[in-house]
Order: structure tokens, then C-alpha cells, then sequence
């Protein structure tokens, strides 16, 4: 085991697929220089920098240029190589969202499974860094309405490495948001191989009398508001969903049969988010089970402000998490 921090675990599962399998390849913004932390040490005389270890043929800085980056990693991929794609900032997504839409989730479909698409795309959500409107999206709701894309939001180090790992040997196209939030976040990681399988959720901590389903950089709020709640005599059950699409439905389905109460905590803008979609399911599969109204707890419908007194106010907290609890179990 080895202390990792979030980026550090996602380079570490860059190396190593890199290492594994020669058809591996990295572009996008500023990877060359690793100036996010997942494409070796802080500067190339470092050890580990992934252009002295593996050459400008299989990792490459790229144009800004989003719908160029993604349309060339669907013709990488379509050809034999399986590229992991650093789109930066998620808020350009929508730069490229024709090739998204239109070649990458259809293109294994259009071809009738004779073609597959083996890419990864990592997107970084910069919210809650005062970087305003124009930078701080969470669009992950968007890209779960478009078929064909799988879709991972890792939490923890652990996950990161584990889900990327996953990701990148899928012969489907995968979208990693990653929540910026987390980055500092360290743990201890396993130094061997692993991989953890798409569709599958983690319970954070056990509990039997409210489920708190959290989404990417919720999922710390969550922990420690189920902490609180415990001092109080209520035990919360924390679901970390980790895949999007698919989503382990199962496992959030079990847990709100068995405490009747649900509560979603995401980042994400209120209205056709992760969160509406898992209250949906849970109103139709197991809406006898419930003892009180499911309540969400998410970012409101408004643009995000520069003001960082402002901005602080819209996310999903340790504080409105808990209230959330309160009212369900109150």
C-alpha cells in the first residue's frame, strides 16, 4: 500500500495501463508537462515523467481544441488504439458535444458492433474554486441522457485508480468526471493492479435508518454528516453510486427497502440531475418501502457566481445534508 493523493492515484493508473499495453496513449491539454500532477513528477528530470518513460509517440499535447480532441480520439480508437483523453476543464465539454453525441456513443451502434470504441475521456469539474460561471460546471446529467457512454465519478483515491483502471480496458467509451475538490484528497492505495467494476456501488458506511446516496465530491459531506448523525442516535447508510451509467440500482434499491427513507446529496444543478433520476427510480421500485419523502439535496438552478462568499452557499454542505437527514428521520 501506498499513501496516493486523488491525482496521484489516476496517474498511477495512467503508468500502469500504459506499461500493460503498448496501444495505451495520452493527449490533450498541457500533458506533456504534467501540469495537473497525473503524467509524472513536477518536472521531467523527474523520475516517472510519462514522456521520458514512454516518448512523444504515445503521449502528446494537443490544440485547445475540444471537438478536435474527441473526434480524433473516436478515429484513434475505431483503428486499434485505446486513448485516454484529457479534455481539462468540464465546462468546454459542450465544445465537442456533436462528436460526443454523434460519433462517439453511436459509431459502435452505426457499425453494427463491428467497430468498438476503447477511449476514456477525463474531465476535470473546477467548482467551488471561485472560477465562476463560465468554469465551474458539473455537467456529468448531460452526458447520462446520451446512450452509448458509460460514465464514472470516482470519490475517493482508491476508486479513482481502481475505476480508471477499468475504464480504460472497456471496449466502450467512458467519461471520468473528477471532482477538483478531491484532489488533495490522500489514502492508502494498493501498489498492485486492481480493477473495480463499472456498475458497481460502494457503501461508505453502514446505517439502518436512512440511505444518503452521495455523487462524486458530495461523498466526504456525506460521510461526515452521517457522523453527526449517529452522535444523534440516527445511523445513516452512505451509498457511493461511483458509476453513472450503468448505475448499481440494485444496491440503492436494497438500501431504501430496508430504512425507508432516502436522501441524495449532488453537486449538480437540481432539475434532470443524477439525483432526480435516482429518486425517480426509487418512486417507482420502491415507493411502499418509503416512510418519508425522499429529499435531494443539490445545486440550485442559477448560474454560478465569482463571489466565493456566494458561491459557497449553493452546494450541497455537511450542514444541508444533515438537515436533509433530520427532516427524513425527524
Amino acid at each position: 500500500m501506498t499513501v496516493l493523493s486523488y491525482l496521484g492515484a489516476i496517474g498511477a493508473a495512467q503508468r500502469e495501463a500504459m506499461e500493460a499495453d503498448e496501444r495505451v496513449i495520452i493527449f490533450g491539454e498541457d500533458v506533456e508537462a504534467n501540469v495537473y500532477g497525473t503524467t509524472g513528477g513536477k518536472s521531467r528530470a523527474e523520475k516517472g515523467d510519462f514522456l521520458t518513460l514512454f516518448g512523444s509517440d504515445r503521449i502528446r499535447n494537443t490544440p485547445i481544441s475540444e471537438e478536435v480532441m474527441v473526434g480524433t480520439a473516436a478515429g484513434a480508437a475505431m483503428t486499434g488504439l485505446r486513448p485516454i483523453v484529457d479534455l481539462s476543464y468540464s465546462s468546454f465539454l459542450y465544445m465537442a458535444m456533436d462528436q460526443f453525441v454523434n460519433q462517439v456513443a453511436k459509431n459502435r451502434y452505426m457499425f453494427g458492433g463491428q467497430a468498438s470504441l476503447p477511449v476514456v475521456f477525463r474531465s476535470a469539474m473546477f467548482y467551488g474554486l471561485n472560477t465562476g460561471a463560465h468554469h465551474s460546471d458539473r455537467p456529468y446529467p448531460m452526458f447520462m441522457n446520451v446512450p452509448g457512454l458509460k460514465i464514472i465519478a470516482p470519490a475517493s483515491p482508491t476508486d479513482a485508480k481502481g475505476l480508471l483502471r477499468t475504464a480504460i480496458d472497456t471496449d466502450d467509451p467512458v467519461i471520468c468526471f473528477e471532482a477538483c475538490p478531491l484532489w488533495g484528497m490522500k489514502e492508502e492505495v494498493p501498489d498492485e493492479e486492481f480493477h473495480i467494476p463499472l456498475g458497481k456501488a460502494r457503501t461508505v458506511r453502514g446505517g439502518s435508518d436512512a440511505t444518503l446516496v452521495a455523487i462524486s465530491g458530495a461523498v466526504p459531506l456525506a460521510a461526515q454528516a452521517a457522523e453527526v448523525l449517529e452522535a444523534e442516535g440516527v445511523s445513516v447508510e452512505v451509498i457511493d453510486p461511483r458509476t453513472l451509467v450503468p448505475m448499481d440500482t440494485d444496491a440503492i434499491l436494497e438500501s431504501v427497502t430496508r430504512t425507508g427513507r432516502l436522501v441524495i446529496a449532488d453537486p449538480a444543478h437540481r432539475t434532470c440531475s443524477a439525483a432526480a433520476e435516482i429518486s425517480a427510480i426509487v418512486a417507482e421500485e420502491a415507493f411502499s418501502a418509503l416512510k418519508a419523502p425522499i429529499i435531494r439535496v443539490t445545486t440550485p438552478d442559477m448560474q454560478i457566481p465569482f463571489s466565493p462568499s456566494l458561491e459557497a452557499q449553493l452546494y450541497p454542505s455537511k450542514d444541508s445534508i444533515i438537515e436533509a437527514l433530520r427532516r427524513v428521520t425527524g
